[in-house]
């Protein structure tokens, strides 16, 4: 490419999960062994990877659309080197190759050992040794938190869900692992970490013996200099006592629990095939939050599932109103290929119904949220810093509310006492 140096960049292209995103750092880590740097576009990279999420259709077709543009890009630069991942990444690749022949590798989820063998194929020394993050990565390597991936995939098959023919069976990465790349990550000056997975709640069943997420919790916890833990993201029916009453018990894990409902009628989640009911969810939640009373919650919704009536919206809306989560991710229902839900049921909500009852879903949580962050004006609060933007740092408190302050010194990656003056659903705005 015209103007390119030397040395060869390459740019991550990243839609999606946590899992992505820590995937994402991973392959930064592989491509920094292999001499390429960092790059800061897709139109100056010697090497671009996309990281792709099908969740939603809306995320299918962004991946579309770049994919698109690096096919202009590569005809202009022919020797531009295309690597796609993530869940658009099924088992038929021979099919993936032949729509999209401007890319040079199609690796599904976390299949590192393909990078790294298509790597050596092409010269590309890849150092499969390392541990999977980023030397060189900027917009990770000043940052004071880490995304740490300790099981990859879902024996779940949820309806509507197509992650666990992606990403297939759950495969858990051995605890002392873990706890060794978290000790060089701190020693690295990573002050807080998030271990993700599609199901962290199931983390270690298939290890040998079956150590389990708050077995991790109680050895992450020991390392010195780590200050905050976290972990996502949960499913109600595999959260136990035990891991609750650990999170109770640690000072370094944070007040902060993503639980996704998805629905708050029983038949929808009978068709979503959730494993539990309205009921057990509402226990589960009293349980928490009678443990942890600090505790702030998060959710997930999905709006207009096949057959979903009025009346059943409406008992979405009255979990809502009941539960008052700090949080509440919603979006409209959207079929997925090769799900169960696609296969038995037809999309039979109207998008303007869903749009509506999004709307709805999303003004009472706005309302909400509005509320339970009023509480905090004039109130001090622990937040690590994780940068700037527009002037002002910004960073989260241990229950993961997002702070925005202003201030001469350089607060990056350290834990600043902030007085809350302004809030709003979203956001708190305070002063050291």
């Amino acid at each position: 490419m015209e103007g390119k140096s030397i040395m060869p960049h390459y740019f991550i292209w990243t839609i999606g999960c946590q899992m992505n995103k820590a995937e994402s750092q991973q392959i930064a880590g592989y491509l920094d062994s292999a001499g390429y740097r960092a790059g800061t576009s897709l139109s100056n990279a010697d090497l671009v990877v996309l990281n792709t999420c099908v969740v939603r259709q809306s995320a299918e077709n962004k991946v579309l659309g770049t994919l698109g543009i690096l096919k202009g890009l590569k005809n202009r630069h022919p020797n531009l080197q295309i690597l796609v991942t993530g869940c658009f990444v099924n088992s038929n690749t021979q099919e993936l190759k032949s729509r999209f022949p401007h890319v040079d590798l199609l690796f599904k989820p976390g299949d590192y050992p393909e990078l790294i063998d298509w790597g050596q194929k092409q010269g590309i020394p890849i150092d499969q040794r390392l541990p999977r993050y980023p030397r060189n990565y900027d917009e990770v390597a000043r940052s004071p938190c880490a995304l740490i991936p300790i099981i990859q995939g879902c024996d779940n098959f949820c309806s509507y869900c197509i992650v666990p023919y992606r990403r297939g069976r759950e495969v858990s990465r051995h605890l002392g692992e873990i706890v060794c790349e978290v000790e060089e990550l701190v020693r690295r000056g990573v002050k807080e970490v998030t271990l993700v997975g599609q199901n962290v709640d199931s983390y270690g069943h298939d290890l040998p013996g079956h150590p389990d997420l708050a077995d991790l919790l109680n050895e992450l916890s020991s390392i010195d200099d780590l200050v905050r833990i976290r972990f996502l993201t949960n499913h109600p029916k595999d959260i136990s006592l035990k891991l609750i009453e650990t999170m109770s018990s640690l000072n370094k894990v944070c007040e902060h629990l993503e639980l996704p409902v998805q629905a708050g009628d029983d038949d929808i989640l009978k068709a979503m095939r959730r494993g539990y009911t309205l009921e057990q969810y509402r226990e589960l939640v009293h349980t928490i939050r009678r443990k942890i009373p600090q505790i702030s919650l998060s959710t997930d919704l999905i709006i207009g599932f096949p057959g979903e009536t009025e009346e059943q919206f409406e008992h979405s809306l009255s979990l809502v109103k009941e539960m008052r989560f700090d949080v509440v991710h919603a979006a409209a229902y959207s079929p997925r290929p090769g799900t169960i839900a696609q296969r038995e049921y037809q999309d039979s909500i109207p998008a303007e119904v869903k749009k509506e009852r999004l709307h709805k879903i999303e003004e009472l949580q706005a309302a909400i949220a509005g509320e339970i962050n009023s509480q905090l004006q004039g109130r001090q609060v622990e937040v690590l810093v994780e940068g700037s933007k527009g002037g002002k740092w910004f960073g989260r408190t241990r229950s993961n509310k997002l702070v925005f302050f202003e201030d001469a010194s350089d607060w990056l990656g350290q834990l600043a006492r902030i007085q809350i003056k302004k809030t709003s659903p979203w956001s708190l705005k305070g002063r050291v």
